[in-house]
């Protein structure tokens, strides 16, 4: 029997899984509404959150659909829809991919057909991401007590010490971005898409602070990382 990524069988787990998410996402969507409506807030506002945060998660869900998209090229449809249902962050799946084909020296410009190889690449992207399930509920009330504190007093000291943070993740990914800088003009092109996400950043950073537009605090994250694949989708083939 043939291996393959978008086979019956891994269509069904998937569909399973987004299954178990939607009923979960109904499940506390329910409860929040008649908890609302326990503690006196009007059916009205309630309708009104429930309509203006779906609207908000649209942007958003461009992006998942994009990781998606990205990830089916190599791993078939099945695998990254689960992936990206349940943690929904193409910054880390693709990263964890891409370091266990290099490991295996297995090339991801085409479909995986080793079942292997396509085993050892969601154990990694399963396993990666256990810490960030198990270590929150057992470090996350010391770090916040922690910050708060760093707030409290100094409210800029805490702002640069969130900013740090931040930056400190982002700079976990830097060597992805300059890993290919030797092979030429082809292996600038992480680093010319970084810039334009950078840009893009910047442009809704200054759009939110002088124009005072605030609902694109929402979706500033979103709106870099959509330009910036698009921007890669268009600058590879010219490039690479």
């Amino acid at each position: 029997m043939n291996f393959s990524t978008n086979s019956t069988f891994l269509y069904g787990l998937a569909v399973c899984v987004v299954i178990f998410v939607l009923a979960q996402s109904v499940f506390f969507l329910v409860r929040a509404y008649r908890r609302g409506r326990e503690i006196g807030m009007a059916a009205e506002q309630l309708k009104k959150t429930i309509v203006s945060t779906a609207v908000f998660t649209i942007a958003p869900a461009i992006s998942i659909l994009l990781g998606v998209v990205t990830l089916s090229k190599f791993l078939g449809i099945p695998l990254p829809w689960i992936r990206m249902s349940v943690i929904g962050a193409i910054t880390y799946e693709l990263p964890a991919a891409t370091s266990t084909a290099n490991a295996l020296g297995v090339s991801l410009s085409e479909t995986i057909t080793d079942p292997k190889v396509y085993s050892a690449i969601a154990w990694v992207m399963t396993l990666g991401i256990m810490p960030s399930i198990i270590l929150p509920p057992i470090l996350m009330k010391k770090i916040q007590g922690g910050v708060i504190k760093i707030k409290n007093k100094d409210s800029k000291w805490g702002d640069i010490f969130m900013t740090a943070m931040f930056l400190g993740m982002i700079s976990a990914f830097l060597g992805m971005v300059f890993a290919d800088v030797r092979q030429g003009l082809s292996g600038f092109i992480p680093i010319f898409v970084l810039l334009v996400s950078a840009g893009l950043m910047a442009v809704c950073g200054i759009l939110i602070k002088k124009c005072n537009m605030k609902w694109l605090e929402t979706y500033a994250l979103s709106i870099s990382m959509v330009g910036a694949m698009v921007f890669a989708v268009i600058i590879t083939p010219l490039i690479g």
